[in-house]
């Protein structure tokens, strides 16, 4: 729901200034575990959510995917943006 992804956006942010001012590195760590926290109420990290029965392609690069033909396609400016 989209007030629920708010409030998860809005510890996301809260946490990412915690890493940034953390003075200590326990107070790095917690700061950091608060950021994996929301990201993953959030969906971005954490067990796959979704199935549409499409192979799990994260941290492969896009021209080894089977994104390959779409990504030969980008003119070199992109593909050097990545």
């Amino acid at each position: 729901p989209e007030a629920e992804r708010t409030t998860q956006v809005k510890r996301l942010m809260q946490a990412r200034s915690l890493v940034k001012t953390a003075k200590s590195d326990e107070e790095l760590r917690e700061a950091r575990a608060q950021v994996q926290a929301a990201k993953v109420a959030l969906g971005e990290r954490g067990p796959v959510w979704w199935d549409d029965g499409a192979p799990d392609e994260g941290g492969i690069a896009p021209q080894a995917s089977s994104y390959a033909a779409w990504w030969a396609g980008l003119d070199a400016e992109c593909r050097a943006k990545g």
